[in-house]
């Protein structure tokens, strides 16, 4: 009887403490665990799976975005190469020194005599009269930096996960243009399709430009649809042995006809046959066979641009630490927001208010002026998949329930204001759902006070 009574506390005490595992509790006004999934915007969506764009309409706004954004740059454009007065004008935008004091991690302030070893680092001194372009491939997963170090500076708010010197990320099969070195050599300045910044020497393959332009060319193609996907393990070649691709990467496709059916000791049946690019002793272009399962989070050309791909894609982030510049092996706002459409084939300018001022796509814009009942009137006409834009950041509208706009956003702060009348300062840091209404963007706004403009991509 002792047993058996026992065992039923027992039960009971499990059974209690799963419900309360199952609980849901946040910080964050009106979310439920339920608008935690994908499903549950979908489900309100009764032509989820309609192409709104088709490939060529993709190609085509592509286009026009290049054409119209000068922060976006066709790397087949380039000149030949740069004066030194062109080049010395890039380099002083990209590693200008802020007009506001910066710290590093332990409260220093950053002096003139740091500034200085900085500045000497860009390698002004060395730039010739004429500068030829060199062209390359990224070989693993970078920063892409405004000064050519390492190092961590922060502004006077002290936010240890916003370094100031982090930019964005570049990923591997990305191709830039080499327009310079850093004094000691370790770094390279380098130009991709939408940013211009320092990345590490060791990250870059060199090769000559046909070579580098044809290889992002190459059909058929792998797109990663996942948050992140790894090669497989291969002790044979260590260089492309787990290596991480991030959402939207393409990848020629190779077949074993090509390589064979055994590729890094691994017989390849059930694998994709991926060519990477790899850089060799001399820091030369190479190329590799590589293998991802069948099993990962992978398709062949791009996802269809449909709301459903919008929603799923962006639900595959939920969780992710926000990484400001793509720190932390995560992404920023911007970053999360290009990521999703780049596993369509859609780009766009990297920083926030290049995407939200462009005027690419099909666009609402309020000024400072605008009246909070303009929006309101406005956020009715949005569907899932637009972006809504505030001051440095962007998020994506995902639906409506019970006049609240809710969004998916990769973000760090978390500030409302509370019904006593404080203002309630906690973080999300991370991609969270959240109503647009209650929310601030920072202390003294509210997000729909901030928003500035809404952008379709349709």
């Amino acid at each position: 009887m002792r047993l058996i009574v026992w065992l039923l506390c027992s039960c009971c005490t499990f059974a209690q403490s799963t419900v309360f595992a199952n609980q849901f509790s946040s910080d964050v006004p009106l979310l439920q665990k339920t608008f935690l999934k994908s499903q549950f915007w979908l489900a309100a969506l009764p032509d989820a799976d309609r192409v709104l764009l088709t490939s060529e309409q993709v190609a085509a706004r592509n286009k026009q975005t290049f054409a119209l954004q000068p922060q976006m740059q066709l790397l087949a454009d380039l000149p030949a190469h740069y004066s030194q007065e062109d080049l010395r004008k890039i380099i002083r935008t990209v590693s200008a020194e802020p007009s506001s004091t910066r710290f590093y991690e332990d409260g220093t302030a950053l002096s003139a005599k740091h500034w200085h070893a900085y500045l000497r680092l860009l390698a002004l001194d060395e730039i010739k009269a004429q500068n030829v372009i060199q062209f390359g491939l990224i070989v693993k997963r970078t920063a892409l930096r405004a000064f050519p170090t390492e190092d961590r500076v922060f502004n006077a708010e002290g936010n240890k996960d916003l370094d100031r010197f982090a930019e964005t990320a570049l990923f591997p099969a990305d191709a830039v243009a080499v327009l310079h070195h850093s004094s000691d050599k370790q770094w390279r300045l380098v130009r991709s399709y939408n940013y211009t910044g320092w990345v590490k020497t060791a990250d870059i393959a060199i090769g000559n430009k046909q070579q580098v332009l044809e290889f992002t060319e190459q059909q058929p193609f792998l797109v990663v649809t996942g948050a992140k996907v790894h090669t497989a393990f291969t002790p044979e070649q260590p260089e492309v042995s787990e290596l991480q691709f991030d959402m939207g990467i393409r990848l020629p496709l190779l077949n074993a006809s090509d390589t064979g059916v055994m590729v890094n000791g691994q017989n390849s049946a059930a694998s994709y046959i991926v060519k990477l690019p790899q850089r060799n002793a001399a820091g030369q272009l190479v190329f590799m066979p590589a293998l991802i399962p069948l099993s990962a989070d992978v398709v062949q050309g791009y996802l269809p641009f449909t709301e459903q791909n919008i929603i799923k894609q962006a639900f595959k982030f939920l969780g992710e630490r926000y990484g400001w510049g793509h720190d932390y092996n995560g992404r920023d706002c911007t970053g999360f927001i290009s990521e999703i459409f780049r596993s369509m084939g859609l780009l766009m300018p990297r920083n926030s208010s290049e995407q939200g001022m462009g005027t690419y796509g099909q666009n609402i814009r309020f000024s400072a002026q605008s009246e909070q009942a303009e929006k309101r009137e406005a956020l009715k006409y949005v569907q899932p998949g637009d972006l809504f834009y505030f001051p440095g950041h962007v998020s994506l509208y995902l639906g409506r329930l019970d006049d609240q706009p809710f969004m998916i956003h990769d973000v760090n702060t978390l500030i409302y204001p509370k019904q006593n009348g404080d203002v309630y300062r906690g973080k999300l840091n991370g991609v969270f759902v959240t109503p647009l209404l209650p929310l601030n963007a920072n202390a003294e706004q509210s997000y729909l006070d901030a928003l500035y403009a809404i952008k379709s991509l349709r």
